[in-house]
């Protein structure tokens, strides 16, 4: 069956989605209530989501600034967690 192309892509994540993700995640590791392993396997998930969809050559220039905006914040999160900080600024 050939997918509509008038529907969106359901197994995409837009930026809303990967931004919440980020807050979880941040908030999970603010919070202590996620093991540092896991919260570094979570971060490098949505990376290389990240990293995939801008290297997009079809996504349009709007959409690659939010996700470029949101690959730096995930970049911070890493750095965090392999410097050992758990808490915000």
């Amino acid at each position: 069956m050939t997918p509509d192309p008038r529907k969106p892509d359901t197994d995409t994540p837009d930026a809303d989605q990967l931004s919440e993700a980020l807050a979880h995640l941040n908030s999970a590791v603010e919070t202590d209530s996620i093991a540092t392993g896991a919260a570094r396997g979570l971060v490098y998930s949505v990376m290389e989501t990240l990293g995939t969809l801008i290297g997009d050559p079809d996504l349009p220039e709007h959409a690659r600034s939010g996700y470029e905006g949101l690959l730096e914040t995930a970049r911070e999160l890493r750095a965090r967690l392999e410097s050992g900080g758990r808490g915000g600024n």
